[in-house]
């Protein structure tokens, strides 16, 4: 503000608030935000970690206090390896955030990842925009998005966005946000955390929801109320999918795979969107995130989405570069995928020829 700027984004107090996690699960408790049971605050030792553990029953998952991206969290199934994934947890959370505190949850077995598109203004009006379904991950990185989730029925989307927006008022939230839940077989959900930003995968929601996420967040931060409807939006458009074209070599575990790209050809079919900065000759650098391009696409169900998906997938190409074409290529002829059957242990499950 004293330069005369204004940040587009919540308030550095919330983010603060909201990025570490163990604080975030805390204030959702307090909001009466449903939560997957876990410790109270950071667990400073492998003891205060066996105790709890021990009373929550195995397995459990360790998570990194200010992580994100999968960094920082271990699944710890057997009594005998809590010691070391506990320590790598934290050696892992030091690297990556200059931080090494960790907490334990009860691990959800064969859960759905599911996040609900926030918005709010600065005249009290917060919404929610549908929801994502993020369950198809390689350590515990999204590769895939669809919006709206084939597992939610419409009174359980309903449930799930008025809870995500509570989560938003108790926090004092402003701008975009995500309110991320994970979702069990009998259809329990809990808050998992909140990202204080606009997602990489927000533009399903735009599609299902003909709302442009960017122009409210710049509305909000310019000092307007944003167009959404108060309590948001939750009867979805149609149907759309997002894949992540990452310059990793799927065939050898989503190693990076940075070099030059000699050519590209971006798909024409009706109801796709290219998000790129990649163009002929443009050299992928080792020092960013991987990604190149987000292909997204609508139909006005999901299976002629998953159609148009096919044809689009089969015609991108980016030449000169391993890239996860053939991955998402592989995942959208899956049965269960076509199917909506998808948790977040996907991959391994179905595709472990990804993980040699």
């Amino acid at each position: 503000m004293e330069c005369g700027l204004t940040f587009i984004g919540p308030d550095p107090d919330v983010i603060d608030r909201m990025g570490e996690k163990s604080n975030a699960k805390q204030t959702m408790k307090a909001a009466g935000v449903p939560t997957v049971p876990g410790s109270d605050g950071a667990v400073e030792t492998v003891e205060e970690a066996a105790k709890f553990a021990e009373e929550v029953g195995y397995p459990v998952l360790i998570k990194a206090s200010a992580g994100g991206g999968g960094k920082g969290m271990r699944e710890v199934h057997d009594p005998a390896d809590l010691e070391h994934e506990y320590n790598a947890a934290r050696a892992e959370a030091r690297v990556a955030f200059a931080n090494d505190e960790v907490y334990l949850e009860k691990l959800i077995t064969r859960p759905r990842h599911v996040e609900v598109q926030v918005m709010a203004d600065n005249f009290g009006h917060a919404a929610a925009v549908c929801e994502r379904d993020c369950s198809v991950q390689r350590r515990h990185q999204k590769l895939c998005e669809e919006a709206p989730s084939p597992a939610l029925t419409p009174e359980l989307r309903h449930q799930m966005c008025e809870t995500a927006v509570k989560a938003v008022r108790a926090t004092g939230y402003t701008n975009a946000g995500t309110i991320e839940f994970l979702l069990d077989e009998d259809g329990s959900f809990y808050f998992m955390e909140m990202n204080t930003r606009i997602q990489v995968e927000h533009p399903v929601t735009e599609e299902i929801t003909r709302t442009d996420l960017v122009c409210e967040q710049l509305r909000i931060a310019s000092g307007e109320p944003m167009t959404i409807p108060d309590g948001g939006i939750d009867t979805p458009d149609g149907h759309a999918f997002e894949f992540r074209i990452n310059a990793e070599d799927p065939e050898h575990n989503f190693v990076r795979a940075p070099a030059p790209s000699r050519s590209c050809a971006f798909p024409a079919v009706p109801g796709v969107r290219v998000d790129t900065h990649v163009y002929e000759g443009y050299t992928i650098p080792p020092t960013y995130d991987s990604l190149v391009a987000k292909l997204i696409v609508w139909g006005p169900s999901r299976e002629a989405a998953l159609a148009r998906a096919k044809r689009a997938l089969d015609e991108f190409q980016i030449e000169g570069i391993k890239t996860t074409l053939p991955f998402h290529r592989a995942v959208v002829r899956e049965p269960d995928y076509a199917a909506g059957i998808v948790y977040t242990d996907f991959i391994p499950t179905h595709m472990p020829q990804f993980l040699a």
